[in-house]
């Protein structure tokens, strides 16, 4: 039996879980859920936006599954991310049949490193109207995530892992980013290993994204890179993600709370249902989470979706369309 915090979060966060969770239920799988509260309606209401139970509730979890935070999200999810030193962000980006994009046939996967890098936070007012960031890169977390980005590539028989970076203006630590990529690559042989500049990247990923496969990148490269990945295969509401540690792993849609939208119940349950799918398969429910994703691109395809893809459907339609087919 495992053990999975629930966190519905703030906005957009509380319609999107509710949708997952019609999908596991209908599973029928052998989770015990435990419903925590964290966001901006928790700040208001107990003085804090990751209340010192849900901290405890999480760490004594098997997995957290995640809706989203308002203003409060570097309180709360950045916070989870180092409190359960879940060292490694997974964000896959594929195209769907039936869903307006810029390109066809994209199917990549970003690994990014979530511990360290400038969203460590230290930050300084060093004089009036001076302020500084500190960016901290290790050769410790950079071969971790490298390592795990090959292991990933070789688990999902995928051919080749590209390292973003800019070592040719931040020498000392992209420099030592690149540096280590190359060292682990020479483990593992018969995958392709190779690197650009992330500005180059960012053009590429636009104009030509079919030539990446596995990128791996630092913290703050990989949230902005992963964004742009999204675009390119029709929207945040399409894109999940899996905070992956030694002992915890959390489970989040890419996008966030969506104030704009949130109580009208036309938010897109696609991200947060295929985050479920990557928690499912984290736990090695390989054929479940398969069942899912397949009545998820069935679905689609046929157009019966949320505003946001072209269709007219309720957040809950969409996800009772999808139950239907398991």
């Amino acid at each position: 039996m495992k053990r999975v915090a629930v966190i519905p979060g703030d906005g957009i966060g509380k319609e999107v879980m509710d949708a997952a969770m019609l999908i596991l239920e209908r599973l029928e799988m052998p989770f015990e859920y435990v419903w925590l509260e964290a966001g901006d309606e928790a700040e208001k209401k107990y003085g804090k936006p990751l209340p010192d139970e849900t901290l405890e509730e999480v760490r004594k979890s098997d997995a957290v599954l995640f809706g989203a935070a308002g203003e409060t999200a570097a309180d709360v999810i950045v916070r989870l991310r180092q409190e359960l030193n879940t060292f490694a962000n997974i964000r896959p980006a594929r195209t769907f049949r039936g869903v307006e994009s810029i390109h066809s046939d994209v199917n990549m996967v970003i690994v990014r490193e979530n511990t360290e890098c400038l969203y460590k936070g230290l930050e300084f007012e060093v004089a009036d109207g001076v302020t500084e960031a500190v960016r901290v890169i290790t050769r410790e977390a950079s071969e971790r995530i490298v390592r795990y980005a090959f292991e990933l590539a070789k688990r999902e028989g995928r051919k080749s892992v590209t390292a973003l970076h800019k070592a040719n203006v931040m020498k000392k630590t992209c420099g030592l980013f690149k540096q280590v990529f190359y060292e682990v690559a020479e483990e593992y042989e018969g995958i392709e290993a190779n690197d650009y500049y992330i500005d180059a990247a960012c053009m590429y990923m636009a104009m030509r994204p079919q030539m990446f496969d596995v990128i791996v990148t630092t913290n703050m490269f990989g949230d902005i890179v992963s964004d742009l990945a999204a675009g390119v295969v029709g929207g945040l509401g399409l894109a999940p993600s899996a905070n992956i540690g030694e002992r915890h792993a959390i489970f989040e849609p890419v996008h966030g709370a969506a104030f704009d939208i949130a109580g009208k119940g036309i938010a897109n349950p696609t991200a947060m249902i295929l985050t479920a799918c990557m928690m499912l398969r984290h736990f090695g429910y390989l054929s479940e989470a398969e069942r899912v994703e397949r009545a998820v691109e069935k679905v689609i395809a046929e157009g019966r979706t949320t505003p946001d893809l072209g269709g007219s459907l309720k957040t809950m339609e969409m996800a009772e369309e999808i139950a239907k087919l398991l």
